[in-house]
């Protein structure tokens, strides 16, 4: 059941009122990084309010970074895959799903990986804990390219770089500022903080994105942040976005290991 409460996130910052392409809805979900559990509770709650909203094209977006850290990360691309079936979902590419693609080719980026999060992503995907402990670089490279579905790596290198709709510009990290969008990098756009997250400037479109982690979404003039840290803090955090109307919808497990969700207006 979905409980509703009335002020989750205090007062907003902003003053502007970006609007989504009209007849449109728009739920986009943040770093879930490997959280099958909160990522399983989080769609029940979208769809469940999805359903008890008027009729509208509705797309569900996923702002990146589904792997690693958490201990599930090829069961949360699996629901991914499934959910795509079932209705329109976009996905777009975080640092994470760049660092697991290079890789399967880039020993050294590999080893950036593990660092971050990639020897969860390579357990959840069958690799023994000891082989991955005992192997060195190169064997641990081959476990990983034979582990990971072809199907898989294809998947998440699909991913795209941003996604327009309407005045909102939904992205993974962020943007650099000053930068016709058009013109954006894509390292940037999986990768950036600063100057971005102290940029109050207009970004030539509200901004929707994740990679930087805080308790509670980060509601800006120019942006908001929802990364709420699934794998640090047990929360994951949607934004639905109608119009100019906005609420977020999240999941969160409690010390007790039960996992609640929670709407508020935005």
């Amino acid at each position: 059941m979905l409980t509703r409460i009335r002020n989750l996130l205090g007062k907003p910052q902003q003053t502007i009122c970006p609007s989504l392409n009209p007849g449109e809805r728009v739920y986009a979900i943040g770093d879930i990084h490997g959280r099958i559990d909160l990522f399983d509770s989080l769609i029940e709650a979208i769809e469940e309010d999805d359903a008890s909203r008027p009729e509208s094209r509705t797309t569900m977006i996923l702002l990146g970074d589904l792997i690693d850290r958490g201990a599930d990360s090829a069961a949360v691309v699996a629901r991914a895959k499934e959910w795509s079936r079932q209705r329109p979902l976009e996905f777009i590419k975080g640092n994470h799903e760049e660092m697991l693609i290079a890789s399967m080719t880039d020993v050294e980026v590999l080893r950036g990986f593990l660092r971050y999060g990639g020897r969860e992503t390579i357990l959840s995907y069958g690799v023994e804990p000891r082989a991955l402990i005992e192997s060195d670089f190169d064997e641990l490279q081959r476990m990983m390219v034979e582990a990971i579905p072809r199907d898989d790596v294809e998947f998440l290198d699909g991913f795209r770089q941003y996604i327009r709709n309407g005045d909102y510009l939904f992205v993974h990290a962020g943007i650099r500022p000053q930068v016709p969008i058009e013109d954006q990098r894509g390292t940037d756009c999986r990768w950036i903080r600063e100057p971005f997250l102290s940029h109050d400037g207009d970004f030539g479109a509200f901004v929707i994105h994740g990679h930087t982690i805080a308790e509670e979404p980060q509601i800006r003039r120019n942006r908001i942040g929802i990364d709420t840290g699934a794998y640090l803090y047990g929360t994951l955090t949607a934004i639905g976005i109608e119009d100019t109307n906005r609420w977020f919808i999240q999941a969160r497990k409690d010390k007790a290991g039960a996992i609640a969700t929670f709407a508020a207006a935005a």
